[in-house]
């Protein structure tokens, strides 16, 4: 496709997206009167993306070529999705400009079935690091997420600022600094993410350790590792942990833990699964919404899957 047909392929797809959308998705007053045409007119799409009526006319004439600023800007008042950015950005030869405000991560059914049809703990982290899904048997190994407001299923939040999971980490002064330097990676990935930047700014202010390892500047993907785990009901397990990416959402990734058969720990596992199936805690699609009785956590309450006699972590040197 020549730079005529592309920019002329550019005015059409504005045009139809224009088209699909009214006044009330684009929070514009509507005075009641018939439009003459289906969707937005370019002088409300003009207004809202900044630009003057004229300049988008000869967008969709056709007759010129746009920055990334203003395709940007169009994205966002036209609503389009991931592949639609990518097919405007294909169309104009322009480098991907970030959403200033990154849409809200879903977990699509498949990836939910798969997790649920694991026979080990796995959850399914996006971006900075917030738990999207779990299975009961991650629940039952790690924490309750369904009693969380949906704020503190973060994973690096949970391992800085709640102290059930601080204790259920046996080398949790191994696991807290990976965390920040898997977050380090996230803030290079997602610069103007702000979120993160919140997130970042709050455990640095609450936390020492947090604090100091940030500083520090350590950068690490999230691949593999070993964390080992205090279970109250199983004991002690030692258990390898690997990600895998989602490929319907790069910015997701599935978390597995296992253990190798013959071991202990494998054979703790298998208790606590076969514990959960007749315990069974909730997962991300039956867990109650947060703000009603039952959606956060009581901390006067005592949950059977604490272990409440488990040391601290240690302070740093």
């Amino acid at each position: 496709m020549g730079k005529e047909a592309k920019r002329t392929e550019l005015g059409q797809f504005l045009k139809a997206r224009r088209a699909e959308l009214t006044p009330t998705d684009a929070s514009l007053p509507t005075d009641g009167a018939h439009r003459r045409v289906p969707g937005l007119r370019r002088e409300e799409v003009a207004q809202l993306a900044s630009i003057s009526v004229q300049y988008y006319t000869r967008l969709e004439q056709g007759r010129l070529q746009a920055s990334a600023p203003v395709l940007a800007a169009l994205a966002d008042v036209l609503r389009l999705d991931d592949d639609q950015q990518t097919y405007l950005l294909e169309l104009t030869g322009k480098e991907a400009h970030r959403r200033r405000q990154p849409k809200a991560q879903e977990v699509r059914p498949p990836t939910r079935r798969l997790l649920d049809a694991l026979g080990a703990p796995a959850i399914v982290l996006g971006r900075r690091m917030d738990i999207l899904a779990w299975n009961p048997l991650a629940a039952a190994l790690l924490t309750d997420f369904s009693q969380l407001p949906d704020k503190q299923r973060n994973y690096a939040r949970l391992v800085f600022s709640d102290s059930e999971m601080r204790q259920r980490y046996a080398n949790w002064e191994e696991v807290a600094p990976d965390c920040v330097a898997f977050l380090r990676m996230e803030a290079a990935r997602h610069p103007d993410d702000p979120r993160l930047s919140e997130l970042v700014g709050e455990l640095s202010i609450k936390n020492p350790h947090f604090r100091q390892w940030w500083a520090a500047h350590n950068v690490a993907a999230q691949t593999t590792g070993v964390k080992t785990l205090r279970h109250p009901l199983v004991g002690e397990l030692t258990l390898d942990w690997a990600t895998l990416s989602v490929a319907t959402d790069p910015d997701q990734q599935l978390v597995v833990w296992t253990a190798a058969p013959g071991t202990p720990s494998h054979d703790g596992l298998a208790f606590l699964a076969s514990w959960v199936t007749t315990h069974p805690p909730a997962t991300a699609d039956n867990a109650p919404p947060t703000g009603t009785p039952g959606g956060t956590r009581s901390r006067t309450q005592p949950n059977p899957l604490l272990n409440h006699g488990a040391d601290p972590a240690p302070p740093l040197p």
